[in-house]
């Protein structure tokens, strides 16, 4: 097109939206749902919009493909609303817990997917996950844990071994050994443990649910208590 064509094309959008705008069709509310964790700054200078702007002017498919790439948002849509609102409804990921690796912090949701390593203080009592290959391990280990809250409550970290297993550290410091497989099932034995003899209180230094016919219990040493549970010792250890 000549520069003559294009000034045209631009005069005639202009009158357009001018029009239209006369006619009522302005914005006058942005709508914005589901956010939580996305930044209201971010979402304002990606619409970039403001009241009584001609709502025809505004590109909606545009909007949410920008909006789309922000790291908390798994889904988006962005509609005009005629006459006047701009709706968004926004589908945010959910965070799940902090990923340690080079000494440095960031939070994952449930999918192993990364959301920050900005501002993460108000995220401090989230399970930390400590291995190089957590985005592709962590996902199907903490779809499982979460199914049991309870356990969740008394975990402080979770290390991954060789890609092959977890240990789980509890907030009593004691080290909880998982097996490579049937992870959901060791879970359910921890729990119903937790709840007959609230073993995971105790004052031990490992709990061994690798094997799926006993748990192997170690103590500090001097600290053995007459705790009547039925699971046979570790080698250096006790009873409890």
């Amino acid at each position: 097109m000549s520069g003559a064509s294009l000034k045209t094309s631009a005069w005639a959008h202009q009158k357009i939206l001018h029009v239209t705008a006369n006619a009522g069709f302005e914005v006058e509310n942005i709508l914005v749902e589901g956010r939580h964790y996305t930044e209201a700054d971010t979402l304002k200078a990606i619409l970039n919009i403001e009241k009584g702007y001609p709502i025809f002017g505004f590109d909606p498919v545009q909007a949410q493909k920008m909006i789309s790439k922000i790291s908390w948002v798994k889904d988006v849509q962005v509609e005009r609303r005629f006459p006047d609102t701009i709706y968004v409804d926004i589908k945010e990921r959910v965070p799940m817990a902090l990923w340690q690796r080079d000494k440095r912090l960031s939070l994952i949701d449930t999918e192993g997917v990364v959301l920050t390593d900005h501002k993460i203080n108000r995220f401090k009592n989230y399970i930390v996950v400590v291995g190089d290959d957590i985005p592709e391990y962590a996902p199907e280990f903490l779809k499982l844990l979460i199914s049991e809250p309870e356990l969740v409550k008394k975990i402080e970290a979770a290390s991954l071994k060789s890609g092959r297993r977890w240990d789980l550290v509890l907030k009593t410091g004691a080290i909880v050994k998982l097996p490579e497989e049937d992870l959901a099932l060791a879970f359910r034995r921890l729990v119903q443990m937790q709840e007959e003899k609230q073993i995971l209180d105790k004052d031990v230094k490992t709990i061994d649910v690798r094997e799926p016919n006993r748990i192997v219990v170690r103590t500090h040493p001097g600290a053995l208590q007459q705790y009547q549970v039925g699971y046979k010792a570790g080698s250096g250890g006790d009873a409890i």
